[in-house]
């Protein structure tokens, strides 16, 4: 249509109409993995297809080195931007490639928390209606009161002061959202330990104190290590480290120790079986998620193809700064598994247990196991 037909349809006579000129803005005209594609994909999938997963998570949080030409769109007034790769001694040559093998997004973090806090509910339920309690041993429930509900202090501590600020600074959506459902478990595996405190408090109000286990955290001996190790991690600025320190180093040696080896052990025999049922939602958690999403996030920045050697001297690094307090922290708790009447099992076979734990998880990842773990 002319410009003069346009004139005369609108019956304005002749009148200047400013040309329509098409820009070619730096983004949109970007060639990258499937801009060519019919399936939109701007991203290289890890398989043949994307997932669901890499469709919601991946290059939600894009950065200057891959589309943001301009430069970081989030910053504060002082002058520092959004995501700052120096959070982290940590170097990478593709903050993108990392994906959670537990394909983690909002959708799944909701169901999977509803399952377990739906579980711990139903079991507590359930012993409830069946007054499974009557058969516990008194000196067990002491032992409940001053031990077993004081690990809701070092699960808080790592959920809201390692996990949460980590999540934050991660340099990609994908860290971003493995490390947050990591915080959420601690988060609520502590408030389930200690709503399990209060039951407990109700169900023995002349033989259960739910105070005990302030008093353990902070004034315990036996406590003294894991309460140190914990407020360490707390205290570091590294978010890639301090996700190292808690899930490569801490929990396996601690948190598998106290959990796996003296709860889920020793009270069975002393006729509780629901508190396995509590503290177990949380080990399954970390065993069969958390774990696996920082053995794929280390991996991948040990086999990095331009900084894989530098990344693995850190980290070797790393474990000779941290191995030495969880080691303090695991051995401090032994004078716990000589309270119990019944003893299933001693430390040193439980120590075992959890140092070839601890070696398996570094063999994996190829790094060397410090020498005092086998001395």
């Amino acid at each position: 249509m002319s410009e003069e037909t346009i004139n005369k349809g609108a019956g304005r006579g002749t009148r200047s109409i400013p040309p329509i000129t098409l820009t070619d803005a730096e983004a949109g005209a970007a060639v990258f993995a499937g801009s060519d594609s019919r399936t939109y994909n701007y991203f290289t999938p890890q398989k043949r297809r994307a997932t669901r997963y890499e469709d919601v998570t991946v290059d939600v949080q894009p950065d200057p080195e891959k589309y943001l030409t301009q430069g970081w769109i989030l910053g504060w007034a002082n002058g520092d931007i959004g995501y700052d790769p120096d959070w982290t001694q940590i170097k990478s040559s593709d903050w993108h490639r990392f994906r959670d093998p537990n394909e983690e997004w909002e959708r799944t973090y909701y169901i999977n928390n509803s399952n377990s806090v739906r579980q711990v509910t139903q079991n507590i339920e359930n012993a409830k209606s069946e007054n499974v309690f009557e058969n516990w041993q008194d000196g067990w429930i002491d032992i409940l009161a001053r031990h077993a509900t004081t690990w809701a202090h070092a699960d808080h501590g790592l959920g809201m002061y390692v996990f949460m600020p980590a999540q934050r600074a991660a340099m990609s959506n994908m860290h971003n959202n493995a490390i947050s459902v990591n915080c959420m478990h601690k988060l609520r595996s502590a408030q389930d330990i200690l709503l399990y405190n209060l039951e407990l408090s109700e169900q023995f109000p002349d033989k259960f104190d739910g105070t005990a286990h302030k008093d353990a955290w902070m004034e315990d001996p036996a406590w003294q290590g894991v309460r140190e190790n914990v407020e360490r991690i707390m205290n570091a600025t590294d978010w890639a480290e301090t996700t190292f320190a808690a899930n490569v180093v801490f929990e396996p040696l601690v948190g598998e120790l106290f959990r796996s080896h003296f709860v889920m052990r020793f009270a069975p025999v002393h006729g509780d079986y629901l508190t396995p049922s509590v503290i177990g939602v949380g080990e399954r958690e970390f065993n069969d998620r958390d774990l696996a999403y920082t053995r794929d996030m280390m991996r991948d920045m040990l086999e990095d193809p331009v900084y894989g050697e530098d990344n693995r001297q850190l980290m070797q690094d790393w474990l000779e700064r941290w191995v030495p307090y969880s080691l303090a922290a695991a051995r401090g708790l032994a004078p716990i598994w000589s309270e119990p009447e019944q003893q299933p099992v001693s430390f040193d076979e439980s120590f075992e247990k959890v140092r070839n734990r601890f070696e398996g998880i570094l063999s994996d990842l190829g790094l060397p196991v410090p020498g005092e773990v086998t001395a």
